[in-house]
């Protein structure tokens, strides 16, 4: 069985797509399992009737170990609740996870926009990533891993403020073999650049440097917040 995992807060808007798209799949065994964190909205509404599963969350890390518990999947992917997965992504995740035998992979996302400045990072993203791939492994918004090395690294490590899941691909690739797929790629929506992209992009860059030169970042330096939706930037409606 394969359980994909959504920590959501005040989802109403994104969530719909989400998990239209992963009902989609033409995957049959499998679960969906929404961990919220106290929404406001209509998100466990939605959630419920779509047939998930929904547990208590928090911080996207505290949710995603939250959701992991209940899980009957041998296979976990976590996704992001403004993910967009194209028709058989997980099929292609799964055959590629299988065949290079994979215990914890990553791979491509693209923004759904046609701005210049998506296509550059794109591109910066792909060679970054796949380059670091043997040495320093990142994955980000859509991970699978095997539940044993869930459990084996003692999930998510939920002290973490920011970037919790690269210090995830961090442990796991310790006790199990990464790959970064570049095969396979799904939408992210570009919401929290759509309100500032320079601020985005400079946050990011310096969250990266600190993690790399420090360590993970506990303390709420870079001001991130797990419900922060910029307004005029509307979910796709079709996968």
């Amino acid at each position: 069985m394969i359980s994909v995992i959504i920590p959501t807060l005040n989802e109403e808007e994104y969530l719909p797509v989400a998990l239209r798209a992963v009902k989609k799949q033409g995957i049959k065994d499998i679960e969906i399992i929404v961990a919220d964190a106290g929404s406001k909205d209509g998100t466990v509404q939605i959630a419920k009737s779509f047939g998930c599963k929904v547990v208590k969350g928090g911080m996207p890390g505290r949710g995603r170990n939250e959701g992991a518990k209940i899980a009957k999947g041998d296979i976990l992917v976590f996704l992001d609740a403004d993910a967009n997965l194209p028709r058989n992504f997980l099929k292609g995740f799964l055959k590629e996870f299988e065949r290079r035998r994979l215990d914890v992979a990553g791979c491509l996302m693209k923004i759904p926009n046609k701005k210049r400045i998506y296509r550059v990072f794109e591109r910066l993203y792909k060679l970054y990533f796949k380059s670091t791939e043997k040495f320093y492994p990142h994955a980000t918004n859509c991970i699978v891993v095997k539940k044993w090395l869930h459990e084996e690294i003692k999930g998510f490590d939920e002290t973490i403020k920011l970037g919790e899941d690269f210090k995830y691909i961090q442990e796991a690739s310790k006790k199990g073999k990464f790959g970064f797929l570049t095969n396979v790629w799904f939408h992210i929506s570009p919401r929290r650049a759509e309100q500032d992209m320079a601020k985005i992009i400079t946050q990011y860059f310096l969250a990266e440097a600190y993690m790399t030169f420090i360590g993970p970042i506990r303390t709420d330096m870079f001001k991130y917040r797990f419900n922060h939706i910029p307004k005029g930037w509307k979910a796709k409606k079709k996968s």
